[in-house]
């Protein structure tokens, strides 16, 4: 009974096996996942997916502000770093016909304006104190969602001085328009 349950988690193994008469067997193929950033900030799921309206991808990495966040009283006394980044699907209406030129027009009031999207997350982050991690992501993603053109946001929120060893500590949000 013990060598058929090793047997069966053998099986089930992402190692190669070798096999009752000498050969070995390949491992299984693994899914591919999402490269991370060369920091290893990267938002690690796979993004969005697809969709019947022509969209573009929008993003803002590593944007590490000072905010007062945090439950405990040491955390009121001070502001502490946090990095925030935001994935955004945004309606591309210059997509939308196939015959149109593959370019739009060259103007920033088609497009969603990652400086605008910045200016607003500095303001959320500097309007007070903020308890959780998660109440300031759902609130950037909020924000973010107030541009009619953004279909979806994706919002990672990282304390970056809670543990001396660990790098982060956070939360990512993902908000979709109904």
């Amino acid at each position: 009974m013990l060598t058929f349950h090793i047997n069966l988690l053998k099986s089930r193994s992402t190692l190669p096996q070798t096999l009752p008469h000498g050969k070995v067997r390949p491992a299984p193929p693994v899914a591919p996942t999402a490269l991370p950033a060369q920091n290893g900030a990267a938002m690690d799921q796979p993004l969005f997916t697809e969709t019947a309206r022509p969209s573009r991808k929008m993003f803002v990495r590593d944007l590490v502000l000072s905010a007062s966040i945090g439950v405990h009283a040491h955390e009121h006394a001070a502001a502490q770093r946090v990095r925030i980044n935001l994935d955004l699907v945004v309606d591309d209406d210059s997509a939308a016909k196939i015959s149109r030129p593959a370019a739009g027009r060259d103007d920033l009031s088609r497009v969603v304006d990652y400086e605008a999207i910045v200016n607003n997350v500095r303001k959320i982050v500097a309007g007070g104190h903020v308890n959780l991690v998660e109440t300031l992501a759902e609130r950037l993603a909020e924000s973010c969602l107030a541009d009619a053109r953004v279909a979806l946001a994706r919002v990672r929120v990282e304390k970056l001085d809670v543990f001396p060893d660990a790098a982060a500590a956070g939360v990512e949000v993902e908000r979709r328009r109904c």
